[in-house]
């Protein structure tokens, strides 16, 4: 006997609210991840200015660390941002956290985004080092500020369903 409308809509809720909490707790993995490459990535762009041809390893950290900063980036728009964009989100609770934040974690989207295109072809020049050093500081900066957004958004979907 197939179940009716009723007893599958309990089933598929579940799913829901699994796959959305494996979403969740991916991308707060993720930004950790990332936070712990930034700090290990800023450590070393405070030693003394390094010719050219020794600042491989920082050009491969650099690398790794925008590669998981654009990683976070896109699984926070595209699991879960843009799910609330399109109006599929129907918690009145998640929509008036979103209207409030998301302005703000556009910005530092596009400051993420800036950043990973300015730094692709990373050569370890004095001149990159010293806007490096500066970039660095700001990135700090705006990745703290979009990750105080996020947990309002995040804690917003995390909790129960409205009563209706």
């Amino acid at each position: 006997m197939a179940p009716t409308q009723a007893q599958a809509a309990p089933v598929e809720n579940v799913d829901r609210r699994t796959r959305l909490t494996e979403t969740i707790n991916s991308l707060i993995q993720l930004r950790q991840e990332m936070y712990v490459s930034y700090c290990q990535l800023a450590g070393v762009s405070t030693f003394d200015r390094r010719m050219v041809e020794q600042n491989n390893g920082q050009s491969e950290q650099l690398r790794s660390f925008c590669q998981l900063m654009v990683d976070y980036t896109a699984m926070g728009h595209f699991e879960v941002y843009q799910r609330i964009i399109d109006g599929q989100e129907r918690r009145v609770a998640v929509k008036e956290v979103a209207a409030k934040v998301y302005p703000g974690i556009a910005d530092t989207t596009n400051f993420l985004v800036d950043f990973n295109d300015k730094y692709v072809d990373f050569q370890g020049t004095e001149q990159e080092l010293d806007e490096l050093d500066t970039d660095l500081s700001k990135l700090g900066e705006v990745i703290a500020v979009r990750g105080d957004l996020e947990d309002q958004i995040l804690a917003a979907l995390a909790a129960k369903k409205e009563p209706r």
